[in-house]
This record gives structure tokens, C-alpha cells and sequence, in this order.
């Protein structure tokens, strides 16, 4: 996992995040994933629990569902606000507030899917010594607020800078304990970032993963960085 104080971006530098972020997925593989998950988004009620600058909160909106969510970081928040209603969707879609996702009630069997994007993998690094409470805290309000039938999902990365699946040492105990304690399946899929040239890109990755993944785009030739991400659901 990358040394780089990713709580501090949340803090400090929201903007270059969500920059960044709005580069992945340049073939739309996690909206057409999400589609098949829950085909019917259209006038549906999702609950979204850390949604950083709202790059998922984009997709299910776009999907013509209303969103719930909340952020930890008032600044991501803000971004996330201010691009959603620059895009044209109305307060009366989106209740999003300033919340712990590990510690809020999010009300029972009103939603019908419940996302967390990228979220719980920083619990092993920030909170180390209780990180399976807190993501149980938070699974379990996800799946309490599920209608019966509605659908749970998690996603996280399973590698940047690589072609196949290579979850960071760190995460690999989580993402198994998702499947094996939760029953959550997994689903893997291809989310490259594309940038507008090798050193856009170089740039752009270093800022959040660290100059060695900028120093492995550059020695690569990379504009198009290859990211793997893992989709768990239940």
C-alpha cells in the first residue's frame, strides 16, 4: 500500500483527487456492472457510504436513482456537491451529509442498493487495531437499511498499475475475510485511467500513489495506466 497521507489529500487537496479519479474507468466497466446488479436503478433509492468527490454518486444518479450518502472529509463533500449540481441534479435526488460510516444508522429496509466505494480498505491502515469491527459496524447498517432483495456492494481496488488481478498485501486479508465471513462474491474488472499523455499521467498518479508508481508510468509509457478493481457483492 502507498505511503502517501491519502487522509490528508481527502483534507487538502480535494480537487487534484477528484481530478485524478475522473480519469479511471475510461471504458465504463463498473456502470455497466452496476446495470447488471440492480437493472432497474431507474426510481430507485440507494444508500452510499463514503462518497468522497461523488464519482459513484455520478453513476447511480445518471441511472436515475435518488442517493443517501455520506463523507467524512467536508471537503471531498463540497466537490462532490458542487460537480453534482454543476452536472444538473437536484438537492431533492441526493440527501448527502458529513457522516462516519462506521458509526451512523442509516434507518432499516428503505434502500435498494447499498455501495461503499473505496472505502473500508483505508480501516487497516487508519485503525489498525479494530478495523473488522468498524467495517461490521458498517456492513451490517448497510444491510439492515436493504430492502429484503436489495443488493449490497463493495468495491476496491485490486491493483493500479497492473494488467491482472494484484490486490496490495495489505488488503488481501480483508477482501478474503469479505467473502468468507460476509458471503459477498467477488466480480473483477478492468478500470484503466486515461490521461492526455505519459507525463499528465505520471503526474497524476505520483500525486496519490507515490513516485515509484509515477517512476513505473513514465518507464512504461503509460497515458492509459492499467488499474484492476474488485466488485463484492451480496
Amino acid at each position: 500500500m502507498s505511503s502517501v497521507d491519502h487522509a490528508q489529500i481527502y483534507l487538502r487537496d480535494p480537487l487534484r483527487y477528484d481530478a485524478m479519479v475522473s480519469a479511471e474507468d475510461c471504458d465504463g466497466a463498473l456502470p455497466s456492472l452496476l446495470s447488471e446488479i440492480a437493472p432497474t436503478l431507474r426510481g430507485a433509492r440507494a444508500l452510499e457510504l463514503g462518497v468522497g468527490t461523488g464519482r459513484v454518486t455520478r453513476l447511480l444518479l445518471r441511472a436515475g436513482a435518488s442517493v443517501r450518502g455520506c463523507e467524512y472529509a467536508a471537503p471531498m463533500l463540497s466537490v462532490a456537491l458542487d460537480r453534482l449540481r454543476a452536472e444538473g441534479f437536484s438537492d431533492d435526488s441526493m440527501e448527502l451529509s458529513v457522516g462516519d460510516a462506521y458509526a451512523s444508522d442509516f434507518g432499516e429496509q428503505w434502500a435498494d442498493l447499498a455501495v461503499a466505494g473505496w472505502v473500508f480498505g483505508h480501516a487497516l491502515r487508519w485503525h489498525p487495531d479494530d478495523w473488522q469491527q468498524r467495517i461490521t459496524r458498517a456492513l451490517t447498517a448497510m444491510r439492515r437499511a436493504l430492502k429484503p432483495g436489495g443488493k449490497l456492494v463493495v468495491i476496491e481496488t485490486l491493483g493500479t498499475g497492473f494488467t491482472e488481478p494484484t490486490p496490495p498485501p495489505g488488503l488481501i486479508g480483508y477482501q478474503r475475510w469479505m467473502e468468507s465471513q460476509w458471503g459477498l462474491a467477488r466480480h473483477e474488472l478492468r478500470t484503466d485511467y486515461r490521461f492526455g499523455s505519459v507525463d499528465e499521467a505520471a503526474e497524476a498518479m505520483g500525486f496519490f500513489f507515490g513516485e515509484a508508481m509515477a517512476a513505473k508510468v513514465r518507464e512504461h509509457g503509460w497515458s492509459r495506466v492499467p488499474e484492476c478493481t474488485g466488485v463484492w457483492v451480496g
